[in-house]
């Protein structure tokens, strides 16, 4: 299956949870917010949020400098 991450291209070999599928990327901790299909999904959501063939998804997280 084919899912959109920040615009870029990603396969899957299946459905996945959200909170799957962010560690599997490597994010941890809660400096990021996360969009799927434009709408945000709030963290206590992301277990019970499934990742499907052409979801796109926006991981944001905060830049630190000037």
């Amino acid at each position: 299956m084919q899912i959109f991450i920040n615009g870029e291209l990603h396969r899957l070999e299946f459905p996945t949870e959200l909170t799957v599928l962010l560690q599997q990327l490597g994010y941890c901790g809660e400096a990021f917010a996360v969009a799927v299909n434009g709408d945000f999904v709030a963290r206590s959501e992301y277990s019970s949020t499934q990742i499907n063939n052409g979801d796109s998804l926006d991981i944001v997280a905060p830049v630190v400098g000037g």
